[in-house]
């Protein structure tokens, strides 16, 4: 049964990004350049956000124990069921 799913979640996965790239190969055009520098540009500052974290609440928990800290308990159980 596990080699099962692991092999539906590996086809299923793959053809995701599969479809993805031929839409955009076939219906964008330069667009699609500057899409992709938006998306490594957010993705870099979430990057630096989740460092500042990290260097401001020095404990193992990540987003749990930032909004842990920042938030309150509620807040911090809402995000770490989020994250499962």
């Amino acid at each position: 049964w596990d080699l099962t799913v692991f092999g539906v979640s590996v086809v299923i996965g793959a053809g995701i990004f599969t479809v993805t790239a031929s839409t955009a190969a076939n219906l964008t055009g330069p667009a699609i350049s500057v899409s992709f520098i938006f998306a490594a540009i957010a993705g870099g500052l979430a990057a630096l956000c989740y460092a500042e974290f990290a260097s401001t609440v020095p404990v193992a928990g990540s987003a749990y124990t930032f909004s842990y800290a920042t938030f309150g308990e509620f807040v911090a159980w809402i995000i770490g069921w989020d994250l499962i």
